[in-house]
């Protein structure tokens, strides 16, 4: 299971990649495993103010769908296009071209709540 160290995690199984005052946001490596192969993902939150675990849309796979929360709060300001054609790219690269939106961050300080690489693995190792 790959938990990069330069990321941030939540406990609904998000990634934070800090850029600046925005952030980067996709599921993690675990959770695409855990959900299997993805065939769409709904986000129709772009241009929206949301607030911390706020749902910010949906992913969908072959057993279920699950929701999406917002890490920290903010306005998502853009959504990767690319998994309109091919929601498979979380599977294959869910830290790289799977990417999910991009935020600016109203309130950076709740990045302090995000869980570290070790924390992460302690919660998904159990």
């Amino acid at each position: 299971m790959n938990i990069p160290a330069d990321l941030k995690y939540t406990k609904d199984h998000e990634w934070v990649r800090v850029e600046g005052d925005k952030v980067v946001v996709g599921i993690t490596d675990f959770a695409q495993g855990e959900l299997g192969d993805i065939v769409f993902l709904e986000i129709e939150t772009e241009g929206e103010e949301l607030a911390k675990e706020e749902v910010f849309g949906t992913v969908e796979a072959v057993k279920t769908v699950s929701d999406l929360f917002m890490p920290v709060s903010g306005t998502v300001e853009a959504f990767n296009t690319e998994l309109e054609d091919a929601p498979e790219l979380v599977n294959k690269d869910p830290y790289g071209k799977g990417w999910m939106i991009k935020i600016a961050m109203s309130a950076p300080s709740e990045l302090d709540d995000l869980l570290s690489e070790d924390e992460y693995k302690d919660l998904v190792e159990g």
